[in-house]
């Protein structure tokens, strides 16, 4: 049933992302005031909220309540729910590729963002000349978020790979692999053997990289773009995220909550995929 309260924005959930979304969501408890407002409205204003970045006071008036969007969305992330979504979506998305549920491999890598002046742990990653956050994603070879991890920028990518790794629950127990770049080589591949039961295989470029002269020296031949084998499936979900503003910079205070906004991308994005998915 299409929203005729007021004039529906680009970002609301159709029916069929609706119907895939709203057995995951929990319904209001029983007893007490009736809820005011549906949580289809509830998510159609985070999703507004992802997509546009915006402040949550500048949430348009015809959505519900900033503060009362802004309630769920804690509760939700307190509950661990945006997880648990994502992790049902994920299955469904496999298995209509015709996958297993649960992935037996993946790719991780990070990426430094910026972050607003608004607080929060933050550091400076000397390599990117980033001040801010970096994200660390672990993503199945299909590109979908597994687990995700936020730190300051100054941290090495292998610690915080090892805390996308040691988060693996129970569920994951199939993940037995992981493709990564040559910023993971050292310690870091017994780590992951020995703790975790992962085996961690670092993929090179095979043009080299990029190569510098000698001062007063010719340049060196460019050499020919090749696309790195496997590594280009965690690139292209960074690509994906990219397109909600709000994560285009980092405007949290909390480390959880930025973690909680890639879920919430990624769920939104996975819902576009299954409702407009032949049937």
């Amino acid at each position: 049933m299409m929203i005729d309260r007021r004039r529906a924005y680009p970002t609301d959930l159709s029916d069929a992302e609706w119907a895939r979304l709203a057995p995951l969501i929990p319904a209001p408890k029983p007893g007490g005031r009736p809820p005011v407002h549906e949580r289809r409205e509830i998510v159609n204003a985070l999703s507004y909220w992802m997509r546009a970045g915006c402040a949550w006071r500048l949430l348009p008036h015809d959505l519900p309540p900033w503060r009362t969007v802004y309630h769920y969305w804690r509760t939700w992330r307190l509950e661990g729910r945006w997880e648990h979504i994502l992790a049902a979506l994920r299955e469904q998305e496999r298995g209509r590729q015709g996958r297993d549920p649960t992935p037996s491999a993946g790719v991780i890598d990070s990426q430094s963002v910026r972050a607003v002046d608004g607080g929060g742990l933050h550091g400076y990653d000397g390599g990117k000349k980033v001040n801010g956050v970096k994200r660390h994603l672990l993503v199945d070879t299909l590109g979908i978020v597994v687990s995700a991890c936020v730190s300051p920028a100054n941290v090495d990518d292998r610690e915080g790979a090892k805390v996308v790794l040691g988060t693996l629950g129970e569920e994951l127990r199939r993940l037995r692999h992981v493709w990564a770049d040559a910023g993971y080589r050292g310690g870091f591949l017994d780590w992951a053997r020995q703790t975790v039961g992962v085996t961690v295989q670092v993929v090179t470029r095979r043009d080299g990289g990029r190569t510098w002269a000698p001062v007063g020296a010719p340049p060196p031949p460019v050499p020919r773009f090749a696309v790195v084998p496997r590594r280009w499936v965690v690139e292209r979900t960074f690509a994906w995220l990219g397109k909600y503003r709000r994560l285009s910079k980092d405007y949290e205070y909390r480390i959880d909550t930025s973690e909680n906004t890639i879920y919430l991308a990624m769920i939104m994005i996975l819902l576009h995929r299954l409702g407009n998915a032949p049937n």
